[in-house]
């Protein structure tokens, strides 16, 4: 996170600003504020040498007016509630952005995984979701992956949930092993979910995408992807980086050689043939498509006047401030909000929750072709919002779609 702000007052600020473009009753803001539910949580987790470490977890519900709450579980040194709690609201409004009945959760671990063993981190997701488990569940919360956890994590969360239950309960948590009632095209949704925004957009600007120059911060599992994905349609990934560095080439990067550089080398950087850039330089490199793929808040109010994109897609949550969409809208960069283009992958793990409530799998042809129709859609609902209303920023429409669609199922619940 960058220092001195605040995740959970930026949500609020971007909740405010599309309530009151949008007039709705003040009831509906004073509602979508803040989570309806947060619970933190402290548990012992036996450690290898025999020694008991406690561990502090999160877990934050914010509106369940359409449908029972969605969102990942990240295992991270800096995770904290202000973050858990901003990051269920952003996914409250991505579920509303495309349309699926879910309103937005988030959980999350004070911890480093990458220090632990693997029986270590078995232990440690097993005891975290038994302290979570009054509150999830298929019909009020299902969690799934986020920063540093995986289909896994996911497998071993179920089997000890299904195991307080006293049945089978896949229905609990998406981003699991296909074996387990995983979807097809899971591992690939938020990227691809990307990349369909991007030919959306390419298309309402006129941008043509072969030849198209593309820099992606951060090579984790949407990076990587995004590049790739890209890369097929004719795109030339330039640069591309992670934690420890960077590997730029104008002359154009293969992205699965890159991706299998790294996971020898568990970097990017020192990629044969690239340079290594700084963090800033790669974010304000000229290029067609930018995509930020990390961490929150990475293009500031000060990145945000040096960026020479001309589309921005997130395919992180929240890489941008407030004071940097701004910045962006007024240089005329196309910006795709993070809750619309990196939306594929709440998507498709609706698809997985639908799948295991009625036991009845997809091919991932399908998985696929369902996607791409609900990412077009909420393409075109958001762009059509941003072109019938003066003066907001894509992201204030994105906001608008998803809150006007909240506003009518509270209202209609007698809630507001």
């Amino acid at each position: 996170m960058a220092t001195g702000i605040n995740p959970f007052e930026m949500a609020q600020k971007q909740i405010k600003v599309a309530t009151d473009k949008l007039g709705v009753k003040p009831g509906v803001y004073e509602i979508l504020k803040q989570p309806q539910t947060v619970m933190e949580v402290n548990f012992p987790v036996r450690m290898d040498d025999g020694s008991i470490r406690t561990f502090t977890g999160y877990r934050a519900q914010h509106n369940l007016a359409i449908g029972p709450a969605k969102g990942g579980i990240r295992f991270h040194p800096g995770v904290t509630l202000e973050e858990v709690k901003a990051l269920s609201m952003w996914m409250t409004f991505k579920c509303g952005v495309v349309g699926v009945p879910y309103g937005g959760g988030k959980g999350g671990v004070v911890v480093d995984p990458r220090t632990l063993s693997a029986g270590e981190l078995e232990r440690l997701s097993r005891a975290y979701i038994t302290a979570i488990a009054p509150i999830v569940g298929p019909e009020k919360d299902i969690p799934a992956p986020d920063v540093y956890t995986n289909a896994q994590i996911m497998a071993w969360m179920m089997d000890e949930f299904s195991r307080l239950k006293g049945f089978n309960n896949f229905g609990l948590i998406t981003g699991k092993p296909l074996i387990i009632g995983g979807s097809a095209g899971r591992e690939k949704a938020t990227a691809r979910g990307v990349m369909f925004v991007i030919e959306e957009a390419a298309n309402a600007i006129g941008m043509a995408l072969p030849g198209a120059t593309v820099v992606i911060q951060g090579y984790g599992n949407a990076g990587s992807f995004c590049a790739s994905l890209l890369h097929e349609l004719g795109c030339k990934i330039i640069a591309v980086n992670d934690s420890k560095g960077s590997a730029y080439n104008p002359a154009g990067l293969d992205p699965k050689a890159v991706k299998a550089f790294k996971d020898e080398n568990q970097t990017v950087k020192g990629f044969p043939g690239s340079q290594n850039l700084s963090n800033f330089d790669l974010l304000t490199l000229e290029c067609d498509i930018l995509i930020p793929a990390a961490l929150e808040n990475q293009i500031t109010g000060e990145v945000a006047p040096h960026v020479k994109a001309k589309m921005l897609a997130e395919a992180a949550n929240g890489p941008t401030t407030p004071d940097a969409d701004e910045i962006l809208a007024a240089k005329g960069i196309t910006h795709l909000p993070d809750i619309l283009a990196n939306a594929g992958g709440v998507t498709v793990s609706y698809f997985e929750w639908v799948q295991n409530l009625y036991n009845y799998y997809w091919p991932e042809e399908e998985v696929n072709t369902k996607l791409r129709v609900i990412m077009a859609d909420a393409f075109r609902d958001v762009y059509g919002m941003y072109k019938n209303h003066d003066g907001i920023t894509m992201r204030n429409a994105a906001y608008m779609v998803a809150i006007n669609r909240l506003a009518k199922a509270m209202e209609i619940r007698g809630w507001v």
